[in-house]
């Protein structure tokens, strides 16, 4: 196995991607082809949720994220400590509520 080649690509981070967009919500939908995150900012003070950025991604790829960030939260825990969550599940609401006229964008 030392023998083998590790693949190797590169990168191109535009600077306009590299600042990055903050979000505290992420909405995630799917359908039988596609998983859809929305990633969102809801501050205080600030009527309503704003869509930061949108990741369409197949079913396979969703699953390899998943495992992703399970692996990287996990090793992030083993350094830093537990992340609490609390009791509360944060962060989740009904769709419905944000339809065209009572809060999302479209």
């Amino acid at each position: 196995m030392e023998n083998e080649e590790k693949k190797q690509f590169s990168l191109e981070l535009k600077p306009e991607i590299a600042k990055g967009n903050y979000s505290n919500l992420a909405i995630i939908s799917h359908s039988h082809s596609e998983f859809i995150i929305d990633f969102a900012e809801m501050l205080p003070g600030l009527p309503k949720p704003e869509i930061v950025s949108r990741i369409v991604m197949n079913p396979e790829h969703a699953k390899r994220l998943m495992n992703a960030l399970a692996d990287n939260i996990s090793k992030y825990e083993a350094q830093y400590g537990q992340i609490n969550i609390g009791s509360e599940q944060k962060g989740t609401f009904n769709l419905a509520d944000f339809a065209n006229g009572n809060g999302a964008k479209s």
